[in-house]
């Protein structure tokens, strides 16, 4: 699942359903985006609260780098968004 979900981001082709009991999905659509299996971190806050940090996500698209300045200082980011309803979801 995760190697066709690498594929899938690559070819920015087909959508990717993931298998699995925990799985995070698009608040909008309900597209999947990854699974508790990857999370990295859960001690992030953002401006709308708390936060989680994936090590990998899928049926996404990114925006553009940029700086922003975050409690542990400046860094560069990229915005998140579903590939199916283009709802930012992220960064």
């Amino acid at each position: 699942s995760l190697q066709m979900g690498k594929n899938a981001r690559k070819e920015n082709d087909a959508m990717v359903y993931l298998d699995g009991p925990r799985i995070y999905t698009c608040g909008e659509c309900r597209t999947h985006l990854t699974s508790h299996d990857e999370i990295i971190s859960k001690s992030f806050h953002g401006r709308h609260g708390r936060a989680y940090l994936f090590d990998n996500c899928v049926n996404v698209t990114t925006g553009p780098a940029e700086d922003r300045r975050l409690i542990t200082g400046l860094h560069s980011v990229c915005d998140i968004f579903c590939k199916r309803c283009n709802t930012l979801i992220g960064w």
